[in-house]
């Protein structure tokens, strides 16, 4: 049969085969319902904002001529509904271009006429590698990285990506020393770089990138003259220091920058938790870029329906400058709950200011300090814990033990379900019979206690994982959240 078919079809590098999305189909298979299904598996690998929704649910009662599907609204039916070519209905570039500037903090502002609508930023970053490299080309990412990276930039495009590896000790921050050793094995082995990309703010970090690591790789790339993809889509949920710090502000303070060699990609799927209208943003300094990129955009178009929504919601400055401030205060609230939550158990995360996750540091839980004893790890908590959590390998993380844990995609409830799943596993009943105990206990009693607790939970968790003799969950249904991302 694969004879019969295209390369692209027969090959399996869509990056399905991971953890990552093997999580995704476990949720599917079994997904969790306050009353439904109780004991289903619970949603925390999906990095969606549900936070805000009631304030766009409120504009849109307020607002009912925004859509042509009311009738309010229908009187501009005809003119949404006809065709519109590939650049977009103007008024959606404007509110796009906009918003932008007001989620950056109007420190910097953004041509309209550069604003190139794409489906969702998974189209927008595959689209700039059609761009910017040819099959065979390759691009630096800092680890760890965004999982569907290999899905969205390699898989249709050809194009390699070589990983610049980041460790704990400094908190996975980019060094420029690792990328110049990074950049120059991959010239010796032959390797064309075309480019780097870098996630601000991280996925999965939950950091942002302070000015001068910012300066930095500005720097590199050009001295290198490679180019400088920045993906911003998590830009509005920054709650604490350091703020976020577009590239497009530094480039304005750098001299004998060639800003044809920067591009960012943007959307509304995070900052305003809208990843069903597919609302993707290449936006490049480069004019044969925006040129190529708008032509290509005829493949994966916003319908005009939504643009014209779009446009008209964050057309309302009132509306845009409060929910720019909940993002950011609702976000803080849920991290600060769910880390709060984990501390009280032993369980620390990589400090973080910014995502709708944190990075979970279950090191101490591992039979050993390896990638096969992550994802035994892994599978209990899915499987027995009935939590969808993402390992960190699947980020392509160089330290076992970590994970991606998301906490805004779902209401406090079943967040403190979630939790409470955690506690069980982590401390057992042990833990309820000496509440009472440990608040009257000293610091150090209490740290000697915890340490004795996660020697014995290591060997717990030893004989259980030698029991988990469990198959890759099912295909996922037609229905499936991921199909429909």
């Amino acid at each position: 049969m694969s004879q019969l078919l295209s390369k692209l079809a027969s090959s399996d590098k869509h990056g399905e085969a991971s953890p990552y999305f093997d999580g995704w189909k476990a949720y599917d298979n079994n997904p969790y319902h306050p009353t439904h299904n109780p004991h289903g598996v619970i949603q925390m690998g999906l990095a969606e904002n549900q936070l805000c929704s009631d304030l766009i649910k409120e504009w849109i009662r307020k607002n009912p001529q925004a859509s042509i599907c009311t009738a309010e609204g229908i009187d501009s039916f005809s003119d949404i509904a006809v065709f519109q070519d590939y650049h977009g209905l103007k008024q959606f570039r404007q509110a796009i271009a906009a918003f932008m500037e007001r989620a950056r903090g109007g420190r910097v502002s953004f041509e309209v006429e550069r604003v190139v609508m794409s489906g969702g930023a998974t189209g927008a970053n595959e689209t700039l590698m059609f761009c910017l490299a040819d099959p065979g080309d390759a691009f630096l990412v800092p680890t760890p990285y965004y999982a569907a990276f290999d899905r969205d930039l390699r898989w249709r495009t050809g194009i390699r990506i070589i990983p610049v590896e980041c460790n704990s000790s400094n908190n996975f921050q980019v060094t420029k020393q690792a990328l110049e050793s990074t950049y120059l094995k991959a010239q010796e082995t032959g390797i064309k770089i075309k480019g780097l990309i870098i996630a601000n703010p991280s996925n999965p970090l939950g950091t942002s990138l302070d000015r001068e690591t910012l300066e930095s790789l500005v720097s590199f790339i050009n001295d290198k003259q490679i180019h400088l993809v920045c993906d911003e889509i998590y830009a509005a949920t920054v709650f604490a220091e350091p703020k976020f710090i577009s590239v497009a502000e530094i480039i304005l303070e750098m001299v004998h920058v060639n800003r044809d060699l920067i591009h960012i990609v943007y959307s509304l799927s995070k900052d305003m938790g809208l990843p069903g209208f597919r609302v993707g943003v290449v936006y490049s300094y480069n004019d044969v870029v925006v040129s190529c990129a708008r032509k290509m955009s005829s493949f994966g178009l916003v319908s005009s329906q939504i643009q014209s929504f779009v446009a008209a919601m964050l057309s309302d400055q009132r509306f845009v400058d409060n929910i720019l401030v909940e993002v950011s205060k609702r976000v803080a609230k849920r991290h600060h709950m769910f880390t709060e939550g984990l501390e009280e158990m032993g369980i620390s995360c990589l400090r973080s200011n910014a995502g709708l996750y944190v990075l979970m540091d279950l090191r101490q839980m591992l039979k050993d300090q390896t990638f096969e004893s992550e994802i035994a790890l892994w599978r209990v908590i899915i499987n027995k814990v009935k939590i969808n959590i993402s390992p960190g390998s699947s980020f392509h993380c160089s330290e076992p033990g970590w994970f991606r844990v998301c906490f805004a995609n779902m209401d406090e409830d079943t967040l403190q379900i979630g939790l409470e799943r955690i506690k069980d596993f982590v401390l057992g009943d042990k833990a309820s019979k000496n509440k009472n105990c440990n608040c009257i206990c000293n610091n150090k009693r209490e740290n000697k206690k915890r340490k004795s607790f996660q020697k014995n939970l290591k060997l717990s968790f030893s004989s259980m994982m030698y029991d988990e003799h469990v198959r890759s969950p099912k295909l996922m249904s037609p229905h499936s959240p991921l199909l429909r991302a």
